[in-house]
């Protein structure tokens, strides 16, 4: 039922970015060329998105634990390390060039274009090449105690 939920979750977020536009990377990219053809329609659709989380968070977390699982699994940590800013420039930089983020790049595989699917592709690779260097570095870091 866990599984299925998720499913239909994902589902529904794919049809909003789908329905926002924001599945187009010249419209994500108009929108951040602000000197140039800047479209500010997606800020409203971040800004609607955002009021959802907010009003959401505020009535999911008044239970003990969500319907499918034991425990919320919120972020613990609070502080602010240059592996997060690295990923966080680089995760921009990579949405400013190409126009697709992950949530937008993946319903836009259904488009059956290449674009989004060399996108899917190298942020895979990205992944395993990030997750095989924190697995080195920790190493390391065990080596050394």
């Amino acid at each position: 039922m866990a599984l299925l939920s998720a499913l239909l979750i994902g589902l529904v977020f794919g049809a909003g970015i789908a329905v926002s536009g924001m599945i187009n990377p010249a419209k994500v990219l108009n929108f951040f060329d602000i000197a140039g053809t800047w479209d500010p329609s997606l800020a409203f659709v971040m800004g609607g998105a955002l009021m959802v989380v907010i009003i959401g968070y505020r009535l999911v977390l008044r239970h003990a634990a969500p319907v499918f699982d034991w425990r919320f699994h919120l972020p613990q940590r609070r502080d602010i390390d240059l592996a997060l800013l690295g990923g966080s420039a680089l995760f921009g930089v990579g949405w400013g060039l190409a126009g697709f983020c992950p949530g937008g790049a993946i319903p836009a595989i259904g488009l059956m274009r290449p674009e989004p699917v060399l996108f899917v592709a190298a942020m895979i690779a990205g992944i395993a090449v990030a997750k095989t260097v924190q697995r080195g570095s920790a190493a390391r870091s065990d080596n050394e105690q």
